[in-house]
């Protein structure tokens, strides 16, 4: 196996991609919405890539977290929030918030599992500042720790009950970024103790089954090196001074906040303490450099792999969906307007 999650071109696998995946045994797909169209077709997709990869329990991510960031959206399935509603809740009932963070989160979890995906790239456990960038803005919970530490344990569990596995992102910490990574390298200028603020939400989580880092440069930490290919960062850090030891990804590393090839990006990212690199545009070429250069799977990343998705709710009691929308709805309207 190797330590990469690729994506998908399409609705359906091309004669390439079936050869190619067969061959490289990726150690598992994202979904983006050109993945997306009805249930009969993403069941059939999930299938076949686990037929592929000879694995029951092939991690197959999305990006679903409510709001803009969506890949399964209206009218075949319904609309999710973004993250800021259930903090706006949280301001005035705090309770409230998370069982209404949870309830959401284990709706969106049993639509998941019941096309085949397994892992959702949520929750965000940024702790955002007034003037970070609109790409975090309304997808994060807040800017008090406490508040979205909490809202994100609510959700965790929440995706977990729905069987279901959550990755806390971005580690350690994208809410002071004032530009958007996708398209430049953001530069954190703030001391350690500032930064304190921004770990204390993946401290709290510690023990969460996923994670993914997140291409900032902390100067207080590592000014030379993004936290994606950071040794200082990843090691000291996120292992270190929060203490996660689930599986660590890293975000997409076709963001323009990364610079070099695919295969040269990937394989930094593995040194510098990533457990699995994130490649999400399906670009056989691109695919193919990284399967080249890429060692295989460590013993101590299939460890966390097959201890992150044995978490899944399988002895969930069965709930109804419907059920579950209508308490999030019920707790959201005291939301003030």
């Amino acid at each position: 196996m190797k330590p990469v999650i690729f994506g998908v071109s399409g609705l359906a696998l091309t004669a390439e991609e079936r050869d190619f995946f067969r061959d490289a045994d990726p150690l598992g797909y994202i979904f983006f919405k050109r993945n997306c169209e009805s249930r009969d077709q993403m069941r059939a997709l999930t299938e076949e890539l686990r037929e592929l990869s000879g694995r029951a329990d092939l991690p197959i991510l999305i990006d679903q977290e409510g709001g803009r960031v969506s890949r399964m959206v209206p009218p075949e399935w319904p609309a999710f929030p973004a993250g800021d509603v259930f903090g706006r809740l949280y301001d005035v009932a705090p309770i409230s918030a998370i069982e209404a963070a949870r309830a959401n989160y284990h709706a969106l979890g049993m639509m998941l599992a019941e096309v085949g995906v397994t892992v959702d790239c949520a929750p965000l456990l940024d702790v955002v500042t007034p003037e970070v960038t609109k790409a975090i803005g309304d997808r994060a919970f807040g800017s008090e720790p406490m508040r979205v530490a909490a809202l994100g344990q609510a959700c965790v569990e929440g995706l977990r009950r729905g069987g279901v596995v959550g990755v806390v992102k971005h580690m350690p910490g994208h809410g002071r970024a004032l530009v958007d990574s996708h398209l430049e390298l953001p530069r954190v200028k703030v001391d350690a103790v500032a930064l304190e603020q921004d770990i204390a939400p993946f401290h709290a989580l510690k023990g969460a089954p996923m994670g993914m880092t997140c291409h900032v440069v902390f100067e207080a930490w590592d000014a030379e090196r993004p936290a994606t290919l950071s040794p200082t960062v990843i090691r000291e850090i996120i292992r270190g001074r929060i203490g996660f030891d689930g599986l660590l990804m890293t975000d997409d590393i076709d963001m323009k906040a990364l610079s070099g090839t695919p295969g040269e990006k990937a394989t930094q990212a593995l040194a510098a303490g990533c457990d699995v690199v994130l490649d999400c545009w399906a670009r056989m070429d691109e695919m193919i450099e990284i399967i080249g250069l890429l060692p295989d799977a460590t013993p101590e990343c299939i460890e966390r792999l097959d201890r992150a998705m044995a978490t899944t709710g399988a002895d969930e009691p069965e709930v109804d969906f419907a059920e579950l929308i209508a308490k999030r709805d019920e707790l959201l309207a005291l939301v003030p307007a």
